[in-house]
């Protein structure tokens, strides 16, 4: 009996121990939603296949699929984590709206999350957002950061960059566990016909030199970049213009530490593009997170994997896959050959985990 009794109190302090780790780690991630429009016109939006009468006939009904299936991968990642992730940028998002509509689905209502979103100039009419926990982060302040092309190192003598339009970088600043955050949440330029590259690097230039003067004003701030970069961990505008490193110990203080330059290695992906996998769904974390004194906020390993640990999660799921046809195998998305199937995204999510 007296064993017995050992053995359960060893067991139940274990438990209390684990659960007061957990309570110590945040979730930060980022998800590209894949086109969430609502179903209305908006004159100054370019939303015209998403409306009932449009090219995707675009319902209420379709629409209410589509954010029950977001809130239930964010519902899923929770339970998977044990808690909800204190800091979610998203992307392909119309506006405030959805998002209103988003976090007030039942699955996830109790996460109380709240926005922080600003409309910007897309010519899709799409923009990127953030949803936060306030019970875990402080929210200070937000700005919107235009594209522009002012200053920039990077030769555009090949783009019309007057006509030029897309996603504005989004910066929110504020405290977890008392300690100095800037997440910056981007959407960087498309590849469609395999151009824009110079592009993607200038988004990223102005990321980073917006991040250089965060931590001047703020010493010690701790920062993370994400978004959907079409790009992945190894090209240009992650490693020359976000100075991107594969591990920690090459890092510089100037530098960012990419998890997803050894995990894109080791056969990761985040989505499927033209045939290959690729992740261009990531999360860079600055040198004051990366390598944070014993006592601070530092990013995590997490996943597991033939004895080797990473530093990120892509969040690839059965549900969230493709099960047959021609695309088996792929994120399994909303539409297909023009056709609601009634999926996900064809992006999986992708997250990190700090703690102390």
């Amino acid at each position: 009996m007296k064993k017995f009794f050992l053995t359960a109190l060893c067991i139940l302090l274990a438990f209390n121990m684990n659960a007061q780790k957990a309570q110590q780690n945040f979730v930060i991630g980022f998800y590209n939603l894949e086109n969430l429009f609502d179903i209305y016109d908006d004159p100054v939006k370019n939303d015209a296949e998403y409306l009932p009468e449009g090219k995707n006939k675009w319902t209420q009904a379709k629409y209410d699929k589509k954010l029950k299936n977001m809130a239930h991968v964010i519902a899923d990642m929770a339970k998977n984590n044990g808690r909800y992730h204190t800091i979610l940028g998203v992307s392909e998002i119309e506006n405030r709206l959805v998002l209103e509509d988003l976090v007030s689905q039942e699955e996830i209502a109790d996460a109380n999350f709240q926005i922080v979103h600003y409309d910007s100039p897309d010519r899709r009419g799409v923009d990127v957002a953030l949803l936060y926990k306030p019970d875990q982060f402080t929210y200070l302040d937000s700005e919107s950061i235009p594209f522009t092309f002012e200053g920039s190192e990077i030769d555009f003598s090949d783009t019309n960059t007057d006509y030029f339009r897309t996603r504005d970088i989004l910066m929110v600043h504020g405290l977890i566990a008392g300690e100095n955050f800037a997440f910056y949440v981007m959407h960087l330029p498309s590849r469609i016909g395999g151009k824009g590259g110079n592009l993607r690097s200038r988004g990223a230039e102005i990321a980073y030199a917006h991040a250089r003067v965060m931590e001047q004003k703020y010493p010690g701030i701790k920062i993370v970049m994400m978004g959907d970069m079409n790009d992945d961990p190894f090209d240009e505008s992650m490693v020359t213009y976000l100075h991107g490193k594969e591990t920690v110990e090459e890092m510089q203080p100037e530098d960012f530490y990419n998890p997803y330059l050894s995990m894109i290695k080791a056969g990761y992906g985040s989505l499927c593009y033209q045939g290959t996998w690729c992740i261009y769904d990531q999360e860079l974390v600055n040198y004051n997170l990366a390598a944070a004194p014993q006592g601070g906020l530092k990013i995590q390993p997490v996943t597991k994997n033939r004895g080797s640990w990473y530093d990120g999660v892509v969040y690839k799921r059965p549900y969230l896959t493709t099960q047959k046809g021609q695309y088996k195998g792929y994120p399994f998305r909303t539409f297909s050959n023009g056709a609601f199937v009634g999926g996900y995204s064809d992006h999986y999510p992708t997250f990190i985990v700090i703690g102390k």
